[in-house]
């Protein structure tokens, strides 16, 4: 779950901070709040979970209950990796 989390810290600082602010950004700080992310970015943020988790995010997932914030986004990934990891049987 922290290597998640670090992932995709990572990825917002890089694509949306471009490198600062990272000590600010706390897992249960809101990303459309505080306008780190907006519609946009939340597409570009689904494409790189998708790609680096190997997960298919469903248009109905895309609220902010799963990707609002560094935290919403490891506990959303981790479910859709344990319910992958249930439908193939590992």
């Amino acid at each position: 779950m922290d290597a998640i989390a670090q992932q995709v810290r990572d990825f917002v600082l890089s694509n949306f901070l471009f490198g600062k602010g990272g000590e600010q950004l706390a897992d249960d700080k809101s990303f459309l709040e505080n306008g780190i992310i907006d519609s946009t970015g939340v597409l570009e943020l689904m494409a790189f979970l998708e790609q680096q988790f190997g997960i298919a995010i469903d248009d109905r997932e895309l609220v902010p209950e799963n990707l609002d914030s560094v935290a919403c986004v490891t506990r959303f990934v981790c479910r859709k990796l344990e319910a992958g990891a249930e439908i193939t049987g590992q």
